[in-house]
């Protein structure tokens, strides 16, 4: 404990003896103990220099909606809302079936469910790849067994790459009734239309403004990467190494979500580690870049954000939320999920900023930008 606090002291004291200007925690190599000898590599302040970024100007993409685009909506929810009911028939691919399934690996029972819904399409993965392919064409009461592979890269290992005998039983067989496309098949859909063109009328403005927001999005990156373009940024490489450490973890949680873990994706790619690393340099200087360069903008064009105005975004997102909203106000009012919420408002103020440069429409800042340095 006296050896941390003495060194973090040292380190502290020669950083202001050098008078560096410091950007995060140093990183130290202890040498030697008698006498105390070590090494501090420390990362400086980036510079940034965002060039004649006033300067840029792009057109926008114009938004056009189709009538028909409306069509596909409506087929999906004439599809959505219809309700499942029983025949008396083979199954089908997109049938709803009842099952008991019971699937053994080696003699060991690794799936045993009864009265499962299930839905058998070409494509479904579940529980194995080419199940639905058995169960297309079996009826009521009907029974089959037959086996498949279990897929190497399966999250139980004990039974990756190993034959399952699957023994599955049919109980019931639905399909979707599909009701007409007319007046009183809009009367149902959410609160109510009055007819099926206003409910067309409304699907269109919802597509609009969806495209228009994608549209709007594809537009503000497009200024971004040409601000980027007049911008000078020179950033520490201690910075770079530590922005790939969470390029990584970002990409190892990625992997729990496919239920692979980082030593079997290298395995599978044919790659180390360190190389993986090498290749999320490129990522990391073009993200820590980028957010250097909003950063420097939002505070060159006096942007910011209030407390109340975090306060506000929080109770909204927490009213969208539902049942998790309580949940996600508590962990919204941290430190940390305060700050994260102050600094998404802070990128989409900044990114609304140059929006309006770029098209003509925004204000000049209370000072002059020009060419700005930070250092």
């Amino acid at each position: 404990e006296s050896l941390d606090f003495l060194v973090q002291e040292t380190v502290d004291k020669a950083i202001k003896e050098q008078g560096l200007d410091a950007l995060g925690q140093p990183q130290v190599e202890l040498l030697q103990l008698a006498p105390l000898s070590l090494k501090a590599v420390v990362p400086l302040s980036p510079v940034v220099e965002l060039g004649s970024y006033r300067e840029v100007r792009l057109q926008a993409e114009a938004v056009e909606v189709k009538p028909e685009q409306a069509d596909s909506v409506l087929v999906q929810l004439r599809q959505d809302l219809a309700p499942w009911e029983p025949v008396d028939r083979a199954v089908r691919f997109e049938d709803q079936v009842t099952l008991d399934v019971e699937g053994k690996v080696a003699g060991r029972t690794v799936v045993n469910d009864k009265g499962v819904e299930f839905v058998p399409t070409k494509d479904n993965p579940h529980p194995l790849p080419g199940f639905s392919v058995y169960i297309e064409g079996l009826n009521k009461g009907e029974a089959r067994e037959f086996s498949l592979k279990v897929p190497d890269d399966y999250a139980d290992k004990s039974i990756a790459g190993k034959e399952c005998r699957f023994n599955v039983k049919v109980r019931e067989i639905k399909e979707k009734k599909l009701g007409d496309l007319n007046d009183d098949f809009a009367k149902g859909v959410g609160a109510g239309y009055e007819s099926l063109e206003a409910l067309r009328q409304k699907i269109l403005a919802g597509i609009k403004a969806e495209a228009e927001g994608v549209a709007r999005r594809r537009f503000q990156e497009q200024v971004v990467e040409e601000v980027l373009k007049g911008a000078r940024v020179e950033l520490s490489p201690l910075h770079i190494e530590r922005e790939v450490d969470h390029l990584l973890q970002e990409r190892e949680d990625a992997l729990k979500q496919r239920r692979m873990d980082m030593e079997s994706y290298l395995k599978n790619a044919g790659k180390k580690l360190e190389e993986v690393r090498e290749e999320l340099k490129a990522e990391a200087v073009k993200r820590l870049t980028r957010n250097l360069v909003l950063t420097k903008i939002a505070e060159v064009e006096s942007i910011a954000v209030s407390p109340e105005e975090v306060d506000k975004e929080v109770g909204e997102l927490s009213a969208s939320a539902g049942q998790q909203g309580e949940a996600l106000r508590r962990a919204f009012s941290s430190r940390d999920g305060r700050a994260s919420i102050q600094g998404v408002l802070l990128t989409r103020r900044t990114l609304e900023r140059l929006e309006g440069i770029a098209n003509g429409t925004a204000s000049q800042p209370s000072a002059p930008a020009g060419p700005t340095t930070s250092t």
